[in-house]
């Protein structure tokens, strides 16, 4: 059971301990991948793995907010629209976000600040091309949802989680985002207490990601099983990169990881170690991690990229802009 403090200084490649055994679908090990497939497209149209399907607004009106007012009566709004944001958005407080909504930032003038969005009891989400700074709370914040993609944005500076998923979410798809400056990044089940409600539920994949010195939880996982961390790229992560626990099931997959002394582990703070597998990642100047337990295969088709290539994929294609 590996346990770690909320921050601690990099130093070199120290090694916490691989354990490679065969697990429920998935072979755990790790190592660097062999012959590299196609480079993946910078910008996708829809997303892969388990937000496949998720349409947002599409079918909708189109309308451009130039103010939180604006803003906010748009994304609340009932029935299915693509809400472009031009310019700057200063949010009082936690928005909710109404279903079948896409947000979406023109170029790369969309951005949120002074709080975040709250994506909660609804399905069908978008969320893309957005820089979010300096949340009062969550940048963006993911609770008993559904069908939820969140794509190429930029976040930092939240007081809290840079997105947080948790309370029985399910079938949702992180890609292409670039967190930095930023402590506690991608929650994935809130508490060790709410088995009742996320066991069978919080999975999502975690696709082309930039960890761009942030410090813990990318993600840090309960519950979910699996949970696809693939094709990600960690540079000078502080504390840890992935940690499973609470009976999760994680497959770390074809991610970069570069000046990271503790890539993945399992258990993390007071909660029960968790599944975790590993394979086909590539390793510099970081440490090995740690795998075991069980983890469930994963349920759709994908490719992945050599976790060699993944650096310069994922700094070409992450973050706003890029769409």
């Amino acid at each position: 059971m590996r346990r770690t403090s909320a921050r601690f200084k990099l130093i070199g490649a120290a090694a916490a301990t691989a354990a490679a055994m065969t697990l429920t679908g998935v072979n755990a090990l790790s190592g660097s991948a062999a012959e590299a497939p196609a480079p993946s497209p910078l910008a996708a149209n829809s997303p892969i793995g388990f937000g496949a399907g998720t349409t947002g607004g599409a079918g909708g009106p189109t309308v451009t907010v130039t103010n939180a007012s604006q803003f906010v009566q748009e994304v609340q709004s009932s029935g299915s629209k693509v809400v472009q944001v031009n310019g700057t958005i200063n949010l009082s407080g936690m928005t909710k976000v109404a279903s079948n909504k896409t947000i979406v930032g023109v170029g790369t003038s969309g951005k949120i600040t002074g709080s975040g969005l709250n994506v909660s009891n609804v399905s069908n989400v978008i969320i893309r091309n957005l820089t979010f700074t300096g949340s009062n709370d969550d940048a963006i914040n993911v609770q008993y949802s559904t069908k939820v993609w969140i794509d190429h944005n930029d976040i930092s500076n939240a007081n809290d989680g840079a997105l947080d998923i948790k309370r029985a979410s399910d079938l949702i798809t992180v890609s292409w985002n670039r967190v930095h400056d930023h402590d506690k990044t991608f929650l994935l089940g809130h508490s060790d207490s709410n088995g009742g409600e996320d066991s069978g539920k919080l999975r999502v994949t975690y696709d082309h990601n930039w960890f761009d010195g942030t410090n813990q939880r990318h993600p840090r996982v309960r519950f979910g099983n699996p949970v696809h961390v693939l094709n990600n790229y960690y540079s000078n992560i502080g504390s840890y990169g992935v940690a499973s626990t609470e009976n999760a099931g994680v497959l770390v997959e074809g991610n970069y990881f570069e000046n990271v002394e503790d890539p993945f582990h399992r258990g993390e703070g007071s909660s029960d170690d968790g599944g975790l597998a590993a394979r086909n990642n590539h390793f510099v100047n970081s440490g090995p991690g740690e795998t075991g337990g069980s983890v469930a295969s994963i349920p759709y088709g994908y490719t992945a990229d050599n976790a060699s290539s993944v650096k310069s994929i994922v700094t070409a294609g992450a973050g706003v802009g890029k769409i």
